[in-house]
């Protein structure tokens, strides 16, 4: 079974005509074999290389040429906001230039080295970030709470020889530069770019009193905004870039092995940020967005919402370096009146359980997006009873830049990813390679200008993850819906055998999750004698000092589930473990069963 996002449909008078956003909603086309057979696709092109005329009405060529015409465009416009300063296009603009020219001064860099950014949400990163591409540099994007052993790894993988730190954690880079080859190192603080005064005061607080910057010893450094004064007295050079050119190495998260870098290209990047704004121009108008941005920007699905789609629209978005602290970012919250909220659910579901959230001002609130985990109905239901709006969920992964799929604004259909973005293909296919019956579940396979150009430097990673017929294996199953609309059961990895029969963790989550008392849950699987494997669970409670009956919450589960898909076990945590984007991380409870 697949969909093909761009099928004709019938108007009145008889005649065909394509809606370039959504295809023929609700219609599934049955394609025998294994993947949908080039001659249904004209003008296939290898991912990576190009980008389709559909998606480009203004004949951008690069990156680049998408933020200068913003920046031009909007120049009076606030583009980013963190910590108590704003940053107009205009000034974004002048900054990035200085950077790059900075950068184009160093010795032994040229067009295609690599430049290391390990930066939290600050206004920083989007002036290093486009600056380092109008610098001809590819941007190796970095975790700021990487350990040392994962920094070294990236490093040497991407072969960096820059790299851009925030001073918190610079003390980790001290530890392993010796073993990499970034020979050039800018450290920026939280507040370098306030006013004097306040920068000093609010430097020196993070560092001197809250203690937030480890002592480190990097002597050739240099700070970024002498690096920026060192820039001012150069002009940038022009550097050509083609659509196929690299913008980003873009690591994923090594769950299943050593991290890999995505080579994400201009042409991706700028196709899927057409794909994500045509989805969304009932929604997006220009110069009008306010966006508040928690999910950090080194993370591909922040980046393509804030660094691209809403930068084309002159939205301005808010920055949160530390979403962790939920007081201060619901503080931050109650200054703005903001239109849109990006997120993911363990945060939905965090800000409603907080009194002082309800506080905020909603009432511009039209748009929240939801992805990088799934979205349970709870938290849909509860963040929509506190806010008002409703959650639009999507889907996509490191290696599709990342949207795949993503909700029609105002037919949104919670528990789904919506419909394939335009001159998208989906695959789903059996163990076999076989596409499946209709409403059966089978892996997701995705076809696309979005889609990588390949793994960096592993070229035999590239061919195991795409079929023959150039679809990407997503790892993730899924199934579809009469309608065309699409839906995650789960990845493929943590699907759970219990006596011969298939269990998904999120089926059983989405039950937990629904039980009055549990605030999130995750759910594993065990070895068991009798039937092979067995279902842990582990929750956490909205009321931590209430205890619960653990085997009324198993009677729960039976009149809700399957008696297979019951949790055997169920434990009761204070927290679950997390990615660095709030995802939970099933691996690390399976780990400590080990």
């Amino acid at each position: 079974m697949q969909t093909d996002n761009s099928t004709s449909t019938q108007n009145e008078s008889g005649q065909s005509s394509v809606d370039p956003i959504l295809g023929e909603s609700g219609t599934m086309k049955n394609v025998s074999g294994s993947g949908m057979p080039d001659s249904n696709v004209s003008g296939i092109k290898p991912s990576g290389s190009y980008i389709p005329d559909s998606l480009n009405p203004h004949h951008y060529q690069s990156l680049l040429d998408v933020f200068t015409a913003s920046c031009q465009r909007f120049a009076n416009l606030s583009a980013f906001s963190s910590v108590g300063h704003t940053i107009t296009y205009r000034e974004l603009e002048e900054k990035a230039n200085q950077f790059a020219a900075y950068l184009q001064q160093l010795p032994g860099i040229k067009k295609g080295d690599r430049i290391a950014i390990q930066l939290p949400n600050v206004i920083q990163y989007p002036v290093v970030f486009f600056g380092a591409l109008k610098a001809g540099l590819i941007v190796v994007n970095t975790n700021p709470l990487y350990t040392p052993h994962e920094l070294e790894h990236q490093f040497n993988d991407a072969g960096a020889k820059v790299l851009v730190v925030f001073a918190n954690m610079a003390h980790n880079v001290e530890k392993i530069l010796h073993k990499t080859a970034i020979k050039h190192i800018v450290i920026t603080q939280i507040a370098d770019f306030h006013s004097a005064p306040k920068r000093l005061l609010i430097n020196g607080v993070v560092k001197y009193i809250k203690k937030m910057v480890p002592n480190y010893h990097l002597p050739q450094a240099i700070s970024l905004n002498d690096a920026l004064a060192k820039g001012r007295h150069h002009s940038v050079t022009p550097v050509t870039i083609t659509p196929e050119d690299i913008a980003v190495l873009q690591y994923t998260g090594g769950t299943t092995g050593i991290a890999k870098g995505a080579m994400l290209t201009h042409a991706n990047l700028i196709s899927n940020m057409y794909q994500l704004n045509f989805r969304l121009e009932d929604v997006l108008h220009d110069g009008k967005e306010v966006f508040i941005a928690p999910l950090p920007l080194y993370h591909i699905y922040a980046f393509l919402i804030h660094g691209l789609s809403l930068l084309s629209c002159g939205g301005h978005s808010i920055l949160i370096p530390n979403p962790r602290d939920l007081p201060a970012f619901i503080k931050e919250l109650k200054k703005w009146k903001f239109t849109g909220f990006v997120g993911l659910n363990t945060l939905f579901v965090g800000l409603c359980n907080r009194p002082e959230f309800s506080e905020v001002d909603f009432s511009e609130l039209k748009l929240t997006c939801s992805g990088g985990m799934p979205l349970t109905s709870a938290a849909a239901a509860q963040w929509l009873d506190v806010t008002g709006c409703k959650i639009v969920e999507g889907y996509g992964l490191t290696e599709t830049s990342p949207v795949v799929s993503f909700n029609p604004y105002g037919k949104e259909r919670i528990g789904t990813i919506g419909l394939p973005v335009s001159e998208t293909q989906v695959s789903i296919l059996d163990d076999s390679g076989n596409p499946v019956a209709q409403g059966e579940a089978g892996m997701l396979c995705v076809r696309g200008p979005q889609v990588m150009k390949g793994y960096w430097q592993r070229e035999e990673a590239t061919r195991e993850a795409m079929t023959e017929n150039g679809f990407f294996i997503t790892g993730d199953i899924a199934m579809v819906h009469p309608d065309g609309y699409l839906q995650i059961v789960d990845r493929a990895k943590d699907m759970i055998i219990v006596s011969g029969f298939n269990v998904y963790p999120t089926e059983v989550e989405e039950c937990l999750s629904a039980h009055p008392d549990i605030l999130e849950a995750a759910v594993i699987g065990v070895a068991d004698e009798k039937a092979g494997e067995t279902i842990k669970a582990f929750i956490v409670l909205k009321d931590p000092n209430v205890s619960i009956d653990l085997k009324a919450v198993r009677t729960y589960c039976k009149e809700n589930l399957t008696p297979y898909k019951v949790p055997k076990y169920v434990e009761v945590r204070k927290e679950l473990p997390k990615s660095n984007v709030g995802k939970v991380l099933r691996r690390s409870l399976r780990d400590e069963k080990a």
